[in-house]
């Protein structure tokens, strides 16, 4: 009886010391190995100025083993999923109100370019080059299309006030 009461004082000491280092759950689960390796392996040794010791050196090395371990599964410093924050795919406020302001102002900008521009840009938001563009316009010559295209970007961007933002 007196072996069984030192067991569960000690017991509760290395339920102590390991807590300090490791979750609850773990460190009960260690103090369960280490008693049954105390059991098991060491049942001859009954004082307590060798029982201690012996206790907590292999409470030590079975500490150190769940750490290898757990650094192994790459468990180590790893996040509960139930504490991350689930991704919010859609934009913030904030950010889908100045888009569907920018939005608004584009298209006010082009209701006021003239019929050209508007052409110029339905046929290259359309996806066709400029030498296709120059066939549906009639021209000749292709660095028209260009001089074209650049004034009507640039009588865009003053519409929409000096920039794209």
């Amino acid at each position: 009886m007196a072996r069984d009461q030192i067991l569960a004082s000690l017991r509760e000491r290395i339920l102590a010391f390991a807590t300090l280092r490791m979750s609850r759950a773990q460190a009960e689960d260690l103090a369960q190995e280490v008693l049954v390796v105390l059991h098991e392996k060491y049942a001859q040794v009954i004082e307590l100025t060798e029982l201690v010791p012996l206790t907590f050196q292999i409470l030590r090395f079975k500490m150190l083993d769940a750490h290898r371990k757990s650094l192994r599964r790459s468990e180590y410093n790893q996040e509960s999923v139930e504490d991350l924050p689930l991704a919010d795919p859609d934009d913030d406020p904030a950010t889908q109100l100045d888009q569907k302001q920018r939005v608004d102002r584009l298209l006010a900008a082009i209701g006021q370019l003239g019929e050209r521009c508007r052409e110029l840009f339905k046929w290259k938001l359309e996806g066709k080059s400029f030498p296709e563009i120059q066939k549906l316009m009639g021209q000749t010559s292709i660095n028209t299309v260009y001089t074209w295209d650049l004034r009507c970007r640039q009588q865009l961007l003053a519409l929409m006030g000096g920039s794209w933002d």
